[in-house]
């Protein structure tokens, strides 16, 4: 369906995932700004077309960034994602993955945005749960601060939208994996391996290897982003109902993870195996029927996402990467 042009904002843009959706946005024909600190985005990940604002998102001046350009949609991808992090420092995963959104929100409210695309977790709201395919509407038991941080947001969002008539929606992604992934986010093990085996290096794989992951690749979250900004969520309340899990549905083993990339690759190598890291989750798998019921469905296998990654790290390390 074709719609007019839309003034959007993607926090984090900088990033893995948001500079891919920053593209999708301007590929449509959408005014892009993307604002990031880039405390771990990287400025060439910024697609040409962007307007690009180095700013944190806990700023003040963000409100005047609103008055100023009067933003339709925003699309919230900036966090702190890193569950070690979030154990050792509460406070400051809460000072950006909260207060950061409600000053978006709160900036939002003021000039009249329309709606706003909250990234949340799919691979930590649950907790461990105990149906697995996990659907939406699963009990919500956090087992990190960055967790509890993640499904604050969307209670917070509820009550923007409940409250004040701020249109939200929730994407609840699994392991997101795809070209620019920075090791150290989620699903880095990805990168992680695809590196090592490209310079000939043993993997490390913690535990046993047989935790299990819904590795979703960057593209067809993309397209789930797209489906997100502009899709009739109705008048269903409360959070499962204005929240899509993005997943494929299917689990991976980390064994089985390093069995497709080794095949990839045309080469096995040592593996080493350390204890597991405590408070690991050992599975996590979504239900993604929601979403699809709306039109969205995954086109990637893992084996063609894993191809395209390793293609574009081994061009990376060579020096030409596009």
């Amino acid at each position: 369906m074709k719609q007019s042009k839309r003034k959007v904002l993607v926090t984090g843009g900088a990033g893995f995932i948001a500079s891919h959706v920053s593209e999708a946005y301007l590929a449509q024909g959408d005014d892009v700004w993307i604002v990031d600190n880039l405390s771990s985005g990287k400025r060439t990940n910024v697609p040409a077309g962007a307007e690009f604002i180095e700013m944190d998102i806990r700023d003040p001046e963000i409100r005047n960034l609103f008055r100023e350009v009067r933003f339709d949609l925003v699309n919230h991808h900036a966090a702190q994602i890193d569950v070690r992090i979030s154990v050792n420092d509460p406070a400051e995963d809460a000072g950006i993955n909260l207060t950061g959104l409600l000053n978006i929100t709160e900036s939002a409210l003021e000039v009249g945005t329309k709606r706003v695309v909250f990234i949340s977790s799919g691979g930590v709201v649950y907790g461990e749960p105990e149906e697995i395919p996990t659907p939406e509407g699963a009990p919500k038991l956090p087992l990190s601060p960055y967790g509890v941080t993640k499904l604050g947001g969307e209670y917070y969002l509820n009550y923007y939208r409940m409250i004040r008539g701020m249109e939200y929606v929730a994407l609840r992604y699994s392991n997101v994996f795809g070209p620019r992934q920075d090791p150290h986010g989620e699903a880095g093990v990805v990168a992680i391996f695809c590196n090592r085996l490209l310079a000939g290096e043993s993997l490390t794989i913690f535990g046993d290897g047989e935790q299990t992951r819904d590795y979703v690749y960057v593209k067809d979250v993309v397209a789930a982003n797209m489906l997100a900004s502009g899709v009739d969520m109705g008048e269903g309340h409360g959070l499962d109902a204005r929240a899509f899990n993005v997943a494929t549905g299917v689990a991976t083993s980390v064994v089985g993870l390093a069995d497709a990339l080794e095949g990839i690759a045309g080469a096995s190598f040592e593996r080493n195996h350390e204890p597991g890291r405590p408070g690991e989750l050992r599975h996590s798998t979504l239900n993604s029927g929601l979403i699809q019921s709306r039109g969205w469905t995954p086109r990637f296998t893992l084996e063609q996402g894993l191809q395209e990654t390793y293609k574009y790290i081994a061009n990376q390390r060579s020096g030409s990467a596009e």
